[in-house]
C-alpha cells in the first residue's frame, strides 16, 4: 500500500529520486518496471508495471472497442506516457512532453495512490488545494461510506 506524501526534486537530467519507503513497497510488490503517464498533463503518474496491465486488461473489455471515452482515454495516456523501469539508485527519468506538461522542475511533491503514485510539482499542487477546498459536501458524500 503506498500512501502519504513525500518532498523529491527533479534533477538537472529530468529524473525524479523515488522516495525509499516507495520505491521499496512497489519493488518487493511489483518489480521495477514502470508506465509513466498522465491523463491531463497537470501531474505525473507512476504506475508499477502490473497495475498499469491491469488498467489495460479492463480496457480491452470494453465493447464497443470505439467507445470515445476509450480512444480518449489511451490518446492521452500514450500522449503522455513511457515505460521506464527504476535505476540502480531509485531514480526515475520523466520524458521531455510530459515533464513540460506537468511543470516537473525544482521542488515536487510524491503522493502514495494506494497502487500508484502522484507526482505534483509543488506550487502548482498547493494552488490546487487552495483553489479546491474540502467542502461540507465532500464530507457528506464521503459519509455515505462510513468515512
Amino acid at each position: 500500500m503506498l500512501r502519504g506524501n513525500f518532498s523529491a526534486k527533479i534533477d538537472d537530467k529530468s529524473r525524479l529520486k523515488i522516495p525509499t519507503l516507495f520505491r521499496s513497497a512497489i519493488e518487493d510488490r511489483y518489480g521495477t518496471q514502470l508506465f509513466i503517464t498522465s491523463l491531463t498533463g497537470a501531474l505525473v503518474l507512476i504506475y508499477p508495471m502490473p497495475v498499469w496491465m491491469e488498467i489495460e486488461r479492463k480496457l480491452a473489455q470494453v465493447v464497443p472497442s470505439t467507445l470515445p471515452a476509450r480512444a480518449k482515454y489511451f490518446d492521452r495516456v500514450n500522449y503522455f506516457g513511457q515505460p521506464g523501469e527504476f535505476d540502480t539508485q531509485g531514480r526515475v527519468s520523466i520524458h521531455a512532453r510530459l515533464r513540460d506538461a506537468a511543470a516537473m522542475v525544482g521542488e515536487v511533491d510524491v503522493f502514495g495512490q494506494y497502487d500508484h503514485l502522484d507526482v505534483w510539482n509543488h506550487e502548482r499542487f498547493t494552488k490546487r488545494l487552495a483553489g479546491e477546498p474540502f467542502t461540507d459536501d465532500d464530507a457528506r458524500a464521503l459519509a455515505e461510506y462510513g468515512i
